[in-house]
């Protein structure tokens, strides 16, 4: 591939690349050594579960990697004992090393799900953190000055507000610096909210004398939503280990516009190949089952991709309910609509579920009801079907 190709495959989906003339001078100085670029990609082990959103980058490095250069993913095991505080508003509590130890696990289970585990380096920032010890974490402080600490957004706004910004928070943005140091990276992949910390690598390392890094920078994902970020706390996410047809489903549920965001974040598909995609003909429906089916594939198999779409279609294309649905029982009777989905836990409150019934979401027996004052009566010798969005399905009746 030549270096144009090379630079627009990289560029695909990026904010911000800091700098492109810079990465195409180390493209051209890798090929011509033949030695591979170093990229760098770090991810604390706060969280044990990778979602959708999380691979934005994670496919980024691989991009690297299927061009030949050396994909280091680097599970930051110091840093996750401070927490990282990008747009943070409060102090995060600080892991044990047991949680990040556990969380780690979980992480190298999964990255390997799009990193070949064979051309993968796994690092953990503790290897020089803790051997740099305190005359070196001094001397490493000298390179930075509180004043650039603190042109980070969302620290002046802590201050600003009057709420608490800990010491130890200060001090993550020049570890995770640090990193990019000790590796001698050539190139750092991050999301939006890493772009700061990015930066202070590119600085750190002029300091030590060293070529700056590559600053690639990707967009946050839209949850299922497509408003907010994805995020387990919000709901809206799609995690690599649920089951296929939970994928399957979720990513059906978005909207045609934002089914073509996760074409571009979301799979390996060149920009000319998915503007070839938003030229075709077909219903929109048919390019997003495609959608479904290669996330499901990336993740679990295409066989498991082919049956999802097949239980997908019976479920909603023929109106048939799945096969597991859970089953309840309440007390006999006349039931309010928005009483009962709170009751069978398909509502978290009364006002969410008068909105989910006025915005169709809601069906009994198959049939979508929009009013609140509907009924439904529960009796001993017929169960009723509740649907609540597409996916989910509860049969009950009276006891």
């Amino acid at each position: 591939m030549m270096i144009d190709e090379q630079l627009s495959y990289l560029a695909k989906g990026t904010v911000e690349v800091i700098r492109k003339a810079e990465l195409r001078a180390k493209l051209e100085k890798s090929a011509s050594t033949g030695k591979p670029l170093r990229v760098k990609l770090g991810a604390d082990p706060t969280a044990p579960d990778i979602h959708l959103g999380h691979t934005v980058v994670l496919r980024k490095l691989r991009a690297f990697q299927e061009l030949g250069h050396t994909a280091i993913f680097l599970i930051g095991d110091f840093t996750g004992m401070i927490g990282d505080p990008s747009g943070k508003s409060a102090t995060r509590p600080q892991l044990t090393r047991e949680e990040i130890d556990a969380n780690a696990e979980t992480y190298k289970q999964q990255i390997f799900k799009l990193l070949d585990p064979e051309k993968t380096v796994l690092e953990f920032n503790s290897h020089w953190m803790d051997n740099l010890g305190s005359a070196g974490f001094l001397r490493l402080s000298s390179h930075v000055t509180v004043r650039q600490i603190l042109e980070r957004d969302d620290f002046q706004q802590r201050l600003e507000a009057n709420r608490p910004l800990a010491l130890h928070e200060v001090m993550y943005p020049l570890v995770m610096a640090y990193d990019s140091v000790a590796l001698e990276a050539d190139v750092e992949i991050g999301g939006t909210d890493q772009k700061f910390n990015l930066l202070m690598g590119r600085n750190l390392q002029r300091e030590y004398g060293q070529e700056s890094q590559i600053a690639t920078i990707m967009p946050l994902l839209e949850g299922t939503d497509g408003v907010q970020k994805m995020s387990k706390s919000l709901g809206n996410y799609i995690g690599i280990n649920e089951p296929p047809q939970e994928i399957f489903g979720k990513v059906m549920s978005i909207s045609d516009d934002l089914m073509w965001r996760y074409y571009e974040l979301c799979t390996n598909l060149t920009l000319p190949e998915i503007a070839a995609l938003r030229d075709d003909t077909r219903n929109p429906r048919d390019i997003k089952v495609d959608l479904a089916k290669r996330i499901v594939a990336d993740f679990h198999s295409e066989a498991d991709a082919r049956k999802a779409e097949d239980e997908f279609n019976a479920m909603f294309r023929n109106k048939q309910a799945p096969e597991d649905v859970e089953e309840r029982e309440l007390a006999c009777g006349v039931w309010k609509l928005p009483k009962l989905l709170v009751e069978l836990q398909l509502a978290p409150s009364m006002a969410e579920a008068r909105r989910l019934i006025e915005q169709g979401g809601v069906s009994v027996d198959g049939e979508r009801r929009t009013q609140n004052d509907f009924e439904v009566n529960l009796v001993t010798d017929r169960a009723v079907l509740i649907q609540v969005g597409k996916r989910r399905f509860v049969r009950v009746r009276g006891e």
